[in-house]
């Protein structure tokens, strides 16, 4: 696999010799230079990283969580769960579940960098600061809190909101992405079939592409994904199924097509609901079939928040399971006490366009 890559504009500074200690993490040992990864080795290396409990208390501010979560990130330590809980007196205890992608959390070296990092941000206004390897406190954060039917329904629908569709923030956007095609072909290859993918650019997309695939047991055998003159990518897959055959059968063709559009067309839910008398923003994502959920959700969700000078009262990830898949859903209790008027329709749209826009990479 040879890939052509570019920093993305809202993070230029890119650790090159750590990406490729990464890659090559990922890959297992033997002869031959590239290969792809499988899913049971994927589970493997999942379970292999120890999560680590990070916990402090301190004065809360506005972008606080957002800032914090660019220090885990620049310290390539990727968040697994988090607790964030705001106190009446204007404090807040944050429990961050973490794993090191280096994996060296375990020394000391790799400790003090983080307390450093952390401390450069939380300043004064840090009361305690503690990081531990987890006990039986991390089952009990695994999951999410309830979710009502109503919000349930909205957040995990196959198709989207009617709300959605008529949102007048999201209506542009929602008409480009409306404009992909995805097209088999069965002619030009007697041992694979060729999917044409055509739809607008955005960020993850060939993610969401090869995880698509890889829930459906689609092999890859050859690609090609460029860039053309309009802001719109053009894939072209060479694939088998899992017993290296081609997909012949109708009605796999056209479900595996559904799937590819559906997911590009929606492949984060994003709403705001009430949670009682208080505002929520909800995202969601599919999980993969290895068990690992999109990277880097928290960190857009918190930046775009920021961004519009919103506060969080509370936070936290979990994981929910509906129709047949599981999701990974981020919920943010929204601090009342900003511009925002969050009765307001308009304000609501505006909060739920700027979070899928950085989200998307728009």
């Amino acid at each position: 696999m040879v890939f052509w890559v570019v920093p993305h504009l809202s993070s230029p500074f890119v650790r090159w010799p750590s990406l490729k200690n990464r890659l090559q993490s990922l890959c297992p040992s033997c002869s031959v230079t590239f290969h792809f990864e499988g899913q049971a080795s994927n589970s493997a290396a999942a379970a292999a990283s120890p999560v680590y409990l990070l916990k402090f208390f301190c004065l809360d501010r506005k972008g606080l969580l957002h800032d914090v979560t660019q220090v885990l990130s620049e310290l390539e330590l990727t968040i697994q769960k988090v607790k964030v809980t705001t106190t009446p007196d204007g404090r807040v205890l944050d429990l961050f579940f973490i794993t090191d992608n280096m994996e060296l959390l375990h020394t000391k070296e790799r400790q003090d960098d983080t307390y450093k990092q952390l401390n450069a941000v939380l300043g004064e206004s840090c009361i305690s600061c503690e990081l531990k390897l987890v006990g039986p406190e991390y089952e009990r954060h695994h999951g999410i809190s309830s979710l009502s039917p109503a919000i349930a329904e909205e957040l995990f629908r196959f198709e989207l909101s009617d709300k959605e569709t008529r949102s007048q923030a999201l209506s542009p956007d929602m008409a480009k992405l409306k404009k992909a095609s995805v097209v088999i072909d069965n002619s030009l290859s007697p041992v694979h079939t060729l999917l044409q993918i055509v739809c607008v650019d955005h960020k993850g997309l060939f993610y969401d592409v090869l995880r698509t695939l890889k829930d459906c047991n689609i092999k890859i055998a050859y690609g090609r994904f460029s860039l053309n003159s309009k802001g719109y990518r053009d894939l072209d897959l060479f694939i088998q199924q899992n017993d290296g055959k081609k997909i012949v059968d109708p009605d796999k063709q056209d479900g595996l097509c559904s799937r590819l559009r559906m997911e590009m067309l929606h492949p984060l839910r994003v709403i705001i609901s009430n949670r009682g008398p208080d505002t929520e923003l909800l995202v969601a994502n599919p999980v993969e079939l290895s068990g690992k959920g999109r990277p880097r959700v928290f960190y857009d969700v918190t930046q775009a928040l920021k961004s519009l000078g919103i506060c969080i009262f509370s936070a936290e990830i979990g994981r929910y399971s509906s129709s047949e898949r599981e999701w990974e859903v981020y919920r943010f209790l929204l601090d009342e006490n900003c511009k925002f008027k969050f009765s307001s329709i308009g304000a609501r749209n505006q909060i739920v366009d700027r979070v899928r826009r950085l989200l998307m990479g728009w």
